[in-house]
């Protein structure tokens, strides 16, 4: 199998906010120039640092359609945490996307997502985004791309009192992913995302993943993610880490 299955690394940016969660894509994505299914699930254990210590164990299936032109991405991402010695608690994410391929180097991409998350009192939280997608070099062992997305979102918190928040969104990204050795990987994205009736409330977040494959389709990978929000809620740390360790499994 080509070390591009390596892609599959299910590890979303994993700090989950009311005001700002960034989902990192570029690290599910399964590059491949054939018409087929491929797949993936994961089980990653993690430990968060922010405001309290988070435990959490997450369990992810990936499924793809490749026609060649046409590129369908289906995630379902279940997870539970335990904040210090409290019981755990229950998070999901369900995310559709679709690129259509234009020309060798730039595709069309429209998304939606929809999450719920009891420990950031998210009852519900929905995105709708669209933009182009540069390919930005055509080297198999070093892979980059830019996206600039235009996303609205609405979030409603279990928390009556807090006001249902609607607002447009800039979302622009930069992704390389790099395969210097047979069965190793590095996949690392940048996300910048400003709100666009005020650029100075903001959020920058990097991912970077390094896998190793150990056998024909299990992979084992490392993932730290750093989160930075110009105007997060009160009690919530502008700035957040996460650091995971996983085994993932692949089938095409």
């Amino acid at each position: 199998m080509k070390p591009t299955i390596t892609l599959l690394f299910l590890a979303f940016v994993g700090f989950y906010k009311i005001h700002a969660q960034i989902v990192n894509v570029e690290s599910l994505r399964r590059v491949s120039d054939t018409s087929k299914w491929s797949g993936a699930a994961s089980l990653d254990i993690g430990l968060i640092k922010n405001t309290q210590s988070i435990f959490k164990i997450t369990n992810n299936l990936r499924l793809q359609y490749n026609t060649g032109r046409n590129l369908y991405l289906f995630i379902n991402d279940l997870k539970l945490e335990q904040i210090e010695n409290n019981s755990f608690v229950n998070k999901g994410i369900q995310h559709i996307r679709y690129n259509r391929k234009i020309t060798e180097r730039l595709k069309l991409e429209i998304f939606a997502q929809s999450q719920y998350d009891a420990i950031s009192d998210i009852k519900f939280r929905g995105l709708l985004g669209v933009g182009p997608r540069f390919k930005l070099s055509k080297n198999d062992n070093f892979r980059f791309y830019l996206g600039t997305l235009l996303m609205f979102e609405h979030e409603e918190s279990s928390d009556q009192s807090i006001e249902i928040l609607r607002d447009f969104r800039s979302s622009i990204y930069f992704s390389s992913s790099l395969y210097p050795l047979e069965n190793i990987s590095i996949v690392s994205t940048t996300y910048y995302q400003p709100l666009l009736k005020q650029f100075s409330d903001f959020r920058i977040s990097n991912q970077t993943s390094i896998g190793i494959k150990v056998l024909k389709n299990l992979l084992f990978k490392t993932s730290f993610t750093y989160n930075f929000d110009t105007d997060p809620i009160i009690g919530i740390p502008k700035t957040q880490y996460e650091l995971t360790n996983g085994i993932v499994y692949t089938f095409d």
